[in-house]
């Protein structure tokens, strides 16, 4: 048997693998409300991934509870206003919603700077699990969660001088995060944004690849510098930058694949990118029938395998009113692979 550090590395290298591993995302109000159920599937189909002991330093400007109904305001001065215990809630408070904030608005570099990462290095190394970190660095989210999201698109739109400029201080702060953690011994490092809408990248393509890109790329050229796997995730449709992804050094990549044509990203990308899931969580999760979800899993696992076990992790984001037995037939389906 193999461990799962190992597992996972092979899928990564589309290498055959004794049985696909398995990262189940748990909602935070799965956490909060349903740990008995969350207990007993992990005890029964263990996952492959891990997170090393770490913290990040207090933000200055953080106060309130994250996920429980009512506002809080994160590091970066965001007010986020939660409708329900255990959601994470949406932006409602922008710091910089007008330009004449820019100049004096302070990063929370007291993230980076008072980090604890004393215990990553020992907590990799005791442990047989793939270790993947999630960092802060997420340029498009920050932008519309600071300036506002109509605010960011008329920037774009227009070109505005000051959008560059926070574009590129932000930039600053998650390279400094970015190789913080290539020089730990984490195995991967996850970086996200969400692109996508129901049917398409939520700006041009090539916008995208004049304005986000190039940052995208330094990322993956510091992390595979250090040896580090580089794993992204998106919600959305985004098929029309799956191949810029591979060319810039992602390893695995985070979609939702039934916005898009599951078959036709097989075609193109198995053995190119390994496919980090998922499964539809937002139709079959919550309201489909067990033999939904089942073939949901056939659907992904002919699309992706193709004729090796591999180039695949079995990926999926647990929700709050998701049925029980629609998640334990997903993992009892990615075990017949």
């Amino acid at each position: 048997m193999m461990d799962s550090r190992e597992r996972v590395k092979k899928v990564l290298r589309f290498e055959e693998v004794d049985r696909i591993p398995r990262d189940i995302w748990a909602l935070p109000g799965v956490r909060m409300y349903r740990k008995e159920e969350l207990d007993m599937v992990l005890n029964k189909y263990s996952v492959d991934f891990a997170t090393p002991d770490f913290k990040y330093g207090e933000g200055y400007r953080s106060k309130g509870v994250p996920y429980v109904k009512g506002k809080y305001t994160d590091a970066w001065g965001c007010v986020w206003h939660v409708g329900e215990d255990g959601v994470v809630g949406e932006v409602k408070g922008n710091p910089l919603r007008e330009w004449k904030y820019l100049d004096s608005y302070k990063l929370p570099w007291e993230l980076l700077d008072n980090a604890d990462m004393s215990n990553v290095n020992k907590s990799c190394e005791k442990s047989t699990k793939f270790m993947i970190i999630w960092t802060e660095t997420k340029p498009f989210e920050r932008m519309q969660f600071l300036r506002g999201t109509e605010n960011l698109y008329m920037d774009l739109a227009y070109g505005d001088s000051n959008v560059y400029k926070l574009r590129d201080m932000l930039h600053e702060f998650y390279l400094r995060e970015i190789e913080m953690w290539a020089n730990t011994d984490v195995d991967a490092v996850t970086f996200s944004d969400d692109w996508g809408s129901q049917k398409s990248l939520l700006i041009s393509p090539e916008l995208w690849r004049e304005f986000y890109k190039p940052l995208y790329k330094d990322y993956c050229d510091i992390l595979r510098s250090k040896g580090k796997y580089v794993f992204f995730h998106s919600d959305g449709n985004i098929e029309s930058i799956y191949p810029d992804l591979i060319e810039i050094g992602v390893n695995a990549i985070n979609s939702q694949l039934f916005c898009m044509d599951i078959e036709k990203l097989g075609n193109s990308y198995a053995g190119k990118i390994a496919f980090w899931g998922e499964i539809d969580r937002q139709y079959i999760l919550p309201f489909g029938t067990t033999e939904d979800a089942r073939n949901a899993v056939r659907r992904v696992a002919k699309a992706m395998l193709k004729d090796k076990r591999t180039g695949i992790i079995a990926q999926f984001e647990w929700g709050i009113k998701d049925p029980i037995e629609n998640v334990l037939a997903i993992l009892e389906e990615w075990e017949k692979y």
